[in-house]
């Protein structure tokens, strides 16, 4: 049974350091005015109506008035308002003398929304127009940290860090780099400066605890999501990881509080995954089963969830449903060692209990969640389902051979079978087509591979 951390996140929702923090204020009456300058405290409903007393007040200055139009479109974005946004800062960039705020909020909008190619084309014209403008730089960097260029991450990080030595959100996202890398002391000693500058954001603190994690220290990791979910209670992946770090140390009821914490606040197949594994390594194999069941709902391709489930029924003693997801698990990821290891174990436990060779005519796959015609013509004929076992276990052997000559090979042979399947599904029930031919030519084929 395998149990992952929730992914590092390497940039806040709104890089706030790169705003000015002394901008002018709505004026309200009663409760103190909000200001429209972006904090990781502020929400985005209020922060847009107080830019936008700041934007129809006539007695802004434009300078002012520009600052706020960027301030609220970057707000607009993190409620869910990215087209708008985007609109309103194209207008500043129209008309404002100085832009450069505007491309990097509308690069940092970009890069978000996974756009890297505009983003970089927004952040570049951010530094051209001010090769002083330490956000630019430093928001460019995440964009190379989000394609996988640590190293060139780095270097726009420390050039921010250089014209702007107290910028705490360089500090957290070059941490991040360095995490990427493998580098978690240094991925920590900047996550402390980070900590230091601003000591508020609740990601600098998770990133941290993650980089302790992997140096093996789970009471450093807890202490920092813990100082995480203390700033910041409505992020449920602070209570997921978290919840991963007490199941480590074996202590599933505080995890299943976390994980359950984390649900409340949003429900995905990973952390009812992550739940089910607290309640299996408990031996409370119903429970477990139900939030696999749970999670393989919210999404049928979540293959953890399959293997994991399977693991909970041979636990129950029940191998013929072990092997149906133990199945699923490999027909989902051919890769997975693991699932492929627990299929061939509990196949193998199958036959010598029941003396069949097939399993009780099983397919490769789980029969109960088959919705192809194709699919459904193998489950009912026990020499097609024997075909589809005999392909499963020759992919196997012959991925188990590809991978002992190179990675790249058995990446290959994966593709293939994929294509295979692809094929097979489309070609089913066309006229010449004959289903148990292929089958059994590609059962031959994957044979010859693996002698």
């Amino acid at each position: 049974m395998r149990i992952f951390a929730s992914p590092l996140l390497t940039a806040a929702v709104l890089a706030a350091a790169s705003l000015p923090s002394t901008a002018a204020r709505a004026q309200t009456t009663g409760e103190p005015p909000v200001a429209c300058a972006l904090s990781w405290h502020t929400a985005a409903a209020p922060l847009i109506d107080a830019c936008t007393a700041v934007i129809d007040n006539p007695a802004t200055a434009d300078a002012d008035r520009y600052k706020a139009m960027v301030v609220q479109a970057l707000a607009r974005h993190n409620n869910g308002q990215s087209d708008q946004a985007l609109n309103e800062l194209d207008h500043v960039i129209a008309e404002d003398p100085r832009p450069a705020p505007a491309y990097r909020a509308r690069g940092e909008i970009l890069r978000q929304q996974g756009n890297t190619v505009e983003a970089f084309g927004a952040l570049n014209e951010a530094i051209r127009l001010d090769p002083e403008y330490a956000e630019a730089y430093e928001t460019r960097a995440s964009v190379f940290n989000n394609t996988g260029k640590y190293d060139r991450a780095i270097e726009d990080y420390n050039e921010a860090l250089r014209l702007k030595p107290d910028l705490a959100l360089a500090y957290a996202d070059r941490g991040a780099a360095w995490y990427f890398k493998g580098e978690y002391q240094k991925a920590i000693a900047d996550d402390d400066q980070a900590i230091k500058l601003d000591p508020d954001r609740a990601q600098t603190w998770t990133n941290r605890g993650a980089a302790w994690r992997k140096l093996g220290n789970i009471q450093h990791a807890l202490d920092d999501e813990t100082a995480a979910i203390r700033i910041d209670p409505s992020k449920p992946e602070f209570f997921d990881n978290r919840g991963l770090d007490l199941y480590r140390n074996g202590d599933y009821t505080s995890a299943i509080a976390d994980f359950d914490q984390a649900i409340k606040l949003r429900q995905t197949a990973n952390f009812l995954t992550n739940r089910g594994d607290a309640y299996q390594a408990m031996k409370n194999y119903d429970r477990a089963i139900a939030d696999y069941d749970a999670a393989i709902k919210l999404d049928p391709k979540f293959q953890r969830a399959y293997n994991n489930r399977g693991a909970a029924h041979e636990g129950q003693g029940d191998r013929e449903r072990a092997l149906q997801d133990y199945a699923e698990g490999v027909r989902l990821n051919p890769s997975d060692a693991k699932a492929a290891d627990n299929y061939k174990k509990v196949s193998v436990e199958i036959e010598r209990l029941n003396g069949l060779k097939d399993a009780g005519g099983l397919p490769s796959f789980n029969c109960a969640v088959a919705r192809r015609d194709v699919e459904k013509a193998i489950c009912a004929n026990p020499d097609l389902a024997r075909l589809d076992r005999n392909m499963s276990d020759a992919f196997l052997k012959a991925i188990a051979a590809a991978e002992s000559d190179s990675h790249r090979a058995a990446l290959n042979l994966t593709k293939q079978q994929r294509e295979f399947i692809d094929k097979r599904n489309a070609s089913y029930g066309r006229p010449g087509y004959d289903l148990r031919q292929a089958m059994a030519q590609r059962v031959d084929q994957l044979s010859a591979i693996s002698k």
